[in-house]
């Protein structure tokens, strides 16, 4: 890892850090509520004292200045009270945990997986959700990504920007919300990575009304939910949509539909 890839990461690391800390009021800590806070969320001193670490080095933390052992971090995270994904993240960012696979190329035989499920909806995303492929049954329940523009061919920005998107899947905010989450998951680890800066770019151009959404440091693994499409003759069906890692493709997913 060069120098300036370890200083990105440490930067990533402290922002997330940060953002978890403001999130946080001390009454969830039981520590008492006294007077006006000019800052949201815990003070940098109550984090410290409350984690055994020194005020000035978890500054330095927060500020991507240093670099912090394994045992700090996980008593900072329980501070924080980080759930299991947030705390592998920072262990990752550290350098603590394996880092996330580069994408790689997909491959005729996932296109073919795909056309297998004829009745169910499959559509295959790389590590910035771009779609990459998709079967009939995917273009009969959503717009055709065949009829987008390349860089307009991302399943993110067609949930929260296109209306057919939303008129097709109503409650479209919470799966839009797990694949932000699952998307920053991967940003954070890959600060450098031109399609995920892309992605956010185009994000926060074509909704800054959720700017609340793309400022949001949450992380998380995608889980299987329910959702309901409401298909072309009125209709409305349950789907049981569900996020398939391809370890022979590194970064890719499939998120099926049954």
């Amino acid at each position: 890892m060069t120098d300036t890839h370890r200083l990105a990461r440490r930067r990533e690391l402290g922002g997330f850090l940060r953002a978890h800390r403001e999130r946080l009021g001390p009454g969830e800590l039981g520590l008492p509520v006294t007077g006006r806070r000019r800052t949201p969320g815990l003070r940098r001193e109550e984090v410290a004292a409350l984690s055994g670490v020194g005020l000035a080095w978890y500054t330095w933390l927060e500020q991507g200045r240093v670099e912090t052992s394994r045992e700090v971090l996980e008593a900072v995270g329980r501070t924080l009270r980080l759930d299991a994904d947030a705390r592998a993240h920072v262990l990752r960012l550290a350098g603590y945990a394996a880092p996330e696979p580069e994408p790689g190329p997909v491959g005729a035989d996932l296109t073919g997986l795909l056309a297998s499920w004829p009745d169910s909806p499959a559509v295959l995303l790389d590590g910035a959700l771009a779609i990459t492929a998709w079967n009939d049954a995917y273009s009969s329940l959503l717009p055709d990504p065949g009829r987008l523009p390349a860089p307009r061919r991302n399943l993110l920005l067609q949930l929260v920007a296109d209306p057919a998107h939303q008129r097709i899947l109503p409650a479209w905010r919470p799966l839009a919300i797990d694949l932000y989450r699952h998307v920053r998951t991967l940003a954070d680890a890959r600060p450098d990575d031109p399609h995920l800066r892309t992605l956010t770019t185009l994000l926060a151009a074509e909704r800054p009304d959720l700017e609340d959404w793309w400022a949001c440091r949450s992380v998380g693994v995608f889980t299987s939910r329910t959702v309901e499409a409401h298909g072309p003759g009125g209709g409305v069906r349950t789907y049981r949509v569900t996020m398939l890692h391809t370890p022979d493709v590194p970064g890719a997913a499939i998120l099926l539909w049954v």
